[in-house]
């Protein structure tokens, strides 16, 4: 599938100048370009990446949080409006030759929220975020909650479990997985995934593993695993996300790693008798 999106920054410089009740001049000034190139911008609705870090950083930093509004409007009109973190762009999606290491093995990501692409790319340079809108008509689901079943199956994708992988109850859920062709599930970013590797290496048991995911709950993922799903999905927009933004993302990450430990560290309290791996998989 073919991506052909550009910013809406004509859209974006035309509302902001409305907005704020003023003109291209003082723009041109306050974000430190010339006036000519916001002309030249206006016309031809694009822009180089230099120019677009200039005038949306000028915005965020004035309050404007232009592409969460966006989200909001979009949200209002169809329930399944989903969000792709690109680290360099996308110009094609695809359901296959993705890592095969991700959550749920090949597929097409995409989070419930405009935060959670973010969250995902706000440390990438050259990052870009996407919305789309999801048919899930016709599809079959197979939707996890914050459960041991859920966090076998990355932990099995994610290559931590490999001794196990023969286990019936492993088989049985990845034959749900492979045969399904959309997967709603909670997402694991990499902070959650430590406290599964601490589970899959047999240092915490599944009631403190499960209890410290349940309470670092980040919104869900879709991935979509077939050909069909897939032809399901319309791209909406593409959205610059500019350094002070990415900050503010960058900033609420530090601060979810230290609220994941002391989770961690309190269920470890709490939960001393729940089931060891080897004891689930034996």
């Amino acid at each position: 599938m073919v991506i052909i999106l550009s910013y809406k920054i004509v859209e974006d410089i035309k509302f902001f100048l409305e907005a704020e009740k003023t003109d291209i001049e003082t723009l041109a000034k306050k974000a430190n370009i010339s006036k000519t190139l916001i002309y030249e911008i206006l016309k031809k609705g694009t822009s180089s990446k230099q120019n677009c870090e200039r005038i949306y950083s000028y915005m965020y930093n004035l309050g404007y949080r232009i592409n969460k509004v966006k989200e909001e409007f979009l949200k209002e009109t169809s329930k399944f409006i989903l969000f792709h973190g690109s680290k360099t762009g996308l110009q094609e999606i695809k359901y296959d030759g993705s890592r095969r290491n991700c959550d749920f093995g090949e597929g097409f990501y995409l989070g419930q929220t405009y935060d959670n692409a973010a969250c995902f790319v706000c440390e990438n340079d050259n990052s870009s975020i996407y919305s789309f809108e999801l048919n899930t008509k016709g599809l079959s689901i197979l939707e996890f909650d914050c459960s041991l079943e859920w966090m076998l199956a990355i932990c099995y994708y994610r290559g931590t479990i490999k001794e196990y992988s023969e286990s019936k109850i492993v088989k049985q859920i990845i034959e749900k997985v492979e045969t399904s062709d959309l997967i709603i599930a909670p997402i694991a970013d990499n902070r959650m995934f430590y406290i599964m590797s601490l589970f899959a290496n047999g240092d915490i048991n599944s009631k403190i593993a499960i209890h410290s995911l349940s309470a670092s709950f980040m919104g869900k993922q879709f991935v979509l695993k077939t050909k069909k799903a897939l032809s399901n999905l319309k791209a909406i927009e593409k959205y610059y996300i500019c350094q002070p933004e990415k900050d503010s993302y960058i900033q609420f990450l530090e601060n979810r790693t230290n609220e994941i430990e002391t989770k961690l560290k309190m269920a470890k309290r709490e939960y001393r008798d729940g089931l060891f791996i080897e004891e689930i998989l034996k």
